[in-house]
């Protein structure tokens, strides 16, 4: 190994193809989206450079400032509905179902497998108040509660995102931060359940501590996801009612492809990556600075 790892025509042969796979396919387009900020326009009608104006634009937008407080709302509304319903499921999992669990984690974790549309249409579907009333509204109307148009309304559709999206994943960040409990030494909870730790102080000063890598993977994880939602809303509410529900995403999709100026979906895009960048970074030094104090 030593000798492979010394020869630099043996790393060259290994690593070559790799990165130049990941360069065509990432950093060339990427510095090629950075190139479209200068510029305005689009493939068919030809680009105009026009300097650090989509810039300016950009500061002054207020459907990007809506699409920005959206994005960031919904993050960090679906990312902490992710990772602590995937926690508890992982604690389940380990502490009570055990052997058992296997069935439950399949389960669990199927719909992450489903086709987003279908997910979408499933959910229009269980709250729709036209031209049927879905099964939500009849459960409200069972309880004596009137019908909701959630679709009608950017906060309430903004719940059914959020309560579908989070429905879909958990399963998925169960079965991730189950393989980070699994990893937990037998003998360490042992120690601990024989000094008289019960479960709650288990999980708070054993359990948790040493699980809090993969923790912090999930949350990094979550958020970049969640930050670059695109399918699921597009699927669901198309973002409306108006642009009510409109992330970063969807509005440099528009921008973009529906109205033709690839200069301005480009800053927008640059937007996005820039704060994916700054929340990444933010979670990960937070962490250090936590686990240096512990």
């Amino acid at each position: 190994m030593k000798q492979v790892l010394g020869d630099k025509r043996a790393i060259l042969t290994l690593v070559g193809p790799a990165l130049i796979v990941y360069t065509v396919v990432m950093l060339v387009p990427v510095m090629w989206s950075l190139g479209y900020t200068f510029f305005d326009g689009n493939a068919i009608t030809g680009f105009r450079f026009t300097g650090l104006d989509n810039f300016t634009r950009l500061w002054e937008d207020t459907k990007v400032h809506d699409a920005f407080v959206f994005t960031l709302k919904y993050a960090a509304v679906v990312t902490v509905g992710q990772v602590l319903i995937g926690y508890g499921l992982a604690l389940l999992y380990v502490f009570v179902l055990r052997r058992y669990s296997a069935t439950v984690r399949t389960l669990l974790f199927f719909p992450i497998v489903l086709p987003t549309v279908a997910v979408g249409l499933l959910f229009q579907q269980l709250f729709s108040i036209a031209p049927q009333t879905g099964p939500v509204n009849s459960f409200l109307n069972m309880l004596g509660f009137a019908s909701i148009d959630w679709f009608g309304d950017g906060g309430s559709a903004f719940v059914v995102i959020a309560v579908m999206d989070i429905w879909r994943s958990m399963g998925f960040y169960g079965v991730l931060l189950y393989a980070g409990l699994v990893d937990i030494p037998e003998d360490v909870l042992e120690a601990a359940r024989t000094d008289g730790a019960g479960p709650l102080r288990l999980v708070r000063h054993v359990v948790l501590p040493l699980s809090w890598p993969v923790l912090v993977s999930a949350v990094i994880f979550s958020i970049n996801g969640t930050l670059k939602v695109f399918d699921s809303i597009m699927a669901l509410t198309d973002g409306g009612p108006g642009t009510s529900t409109s992330p970063l995403t969807l509005y440099m999709f528009q921008t973009s492809f529906t109205y033709g100026d690839y200069g301005y979906g480009s800053s927008v895009a640059l937007l996005l990556t820039l704060l994916c960048l700054v929340v990444t970074v933010f979670i990960f030094r937070a962490s250090r600075r936590d686990l240096t104090k512990g």
